[in-house]
């Protein structure tokens, strides 16, 4: 089979009748898939953690355990979710269907099995799942390089983590959609990851930085998106990391962006980056308190740099929350000047 790599692609086919069973390893096997058998629910989530299947064929109407609690199981696990189950049911089964797509499943195949069409579902999926993983995995190494970034600076301490519990709690308090909040989540730990392209002598400068010093810091949310940018996955992230720096009066950068032209998202995270900064103890500055906090956020806002509205709406969520920095565990971070707003 011309789209496999390195190794067969196994297939997991579940099905308490012999014969049904006996029908998709022979078509599967000539295929040139490795299969695997199972004749229950709980004899296939047991099979499923020793042999890793790229697919599963999973028969609806089995004793005990249903295939549709099977594939519930397997979509909640986070190791599991990615395989992809074609259910196997009865002709014009609109009922079963409905539950099937209800429980996770991908796929839908009748009894008997034709062939070709067998063929073409089960190599369609086996190589999307491969896709997702490839996806997942450069996720995973884009997550560990942010942390490679936060640890290269130790006054942030886990200035991340607590972004991530803000940005959760303010999303739901605007009510942003699903994936707005998700891309909040992921911008917690990917917004500073272009500092990896920082020299450590103007990063972990303990004085000001020169004109000069300052243009080469600024270039951080650039290389920041062009690391992200080709993962479809990070689209909705992008914004955060290009723009959480750009100023509601025009004055920050990289675009010297005005008002609304700021992708809303960036000006969301930009408000929690700002209070956790200040609300954090550095080596070089004591925490501030919630209250204190704001005021100077309200500060930054009569001089421009804040949209009014947007910070209105922070203020009553962090008085209505009660939130305090000792609540919050935190990971990146910005050190912030005398001004106390982030770099």
């Amino acid at each position: 089979m011309t789209f496999l790599e390195s190794e067969k692609p196994k297939v997991l086919v579940v099905d308490d009748h012999p014969a049904s069973r006996m029908t998709a390893v022979a078509l599967l096997s000539v295929e040139g898939y490795e299969v695997y058998e199972a004749e229950s629910g709980p004899e296939a989530l047991k099979s499923v953690g020793e042999t890793d299947p790229d697919l599963i064929l999973l028969d609806v109407m089995m004793p005990g355990m249903d295939g549709f609690e099977v594939c519930r199981r397997l979509k909640q696990d986070e190791q599991t979710r990615l395989i992809p189950v074609i259910f196997i049911t009865a002709l014009n089964d609109r009922r079963a269907r409905i539950k099937g797509i209800e429980a996770g499943g991908d796929d839908f195949l009748t009894k008997p099995f034709d062939h070709l069409e067998l063929s073409a579902r089960v190599k369609s999926l086996i190589r999307q799942k491969r896709l997702n993983e490839d996806l997942d995995h450069a996720a995973q190494v884009l997550f560990s390089l942010a942390r490679a970034v936060e640890s290269r600076d130790p006054n942030t301490g886990d200035h991340c983590e607590r972004l991530v519990i803000l940005s959760k709690a303010f999303g739901e308090y605007l009510k942003l959609s699903r994936s707005e909040i998700k891309d909040l989540i992921w911008g917690s730990y990917l917004h500073d990851i272009g500092k990896i392209g920082i020299p450590d002598a103007i990063l972990l400068k303990k004085g000001p930085l020169t004109p000069e010093e300052r243009e080469i810091m600024n270039q951080h949310v650039l290389i920041g998106e062009q690391i992200c940018k080709p993962l479809r996955t990070m689209r909705g992230v992008l914004p955060i990391i290009r723009s959480h720096h750009e100023r509601w009066d025009g004055s920050g950068y990289p675009e010297g962006l005005k008002g609304n032209n700021i992708p809303y998202i960036a000006q969301v995270f930009q408000i929690i980056d700002i209070y956790d900064a200040l609300t954090s103890e550095r080596p070089y500055k004591q925490p501030l308190t919630p209250e204190a906090a704001l005021e100077i956020i309200a500060e930054e806002t009569r001089k421009g740099w804040r949209n009014p509205e947007l910070i209105q709406k922070f203020t009553e969520f962090i008085r209505s929350q009660n939130l305090r920095t000792t609540e919050l565990k935190p990971i990146t971070g910005e050190l912030i000047n005398a001004e106390v707003s982030p770099i």
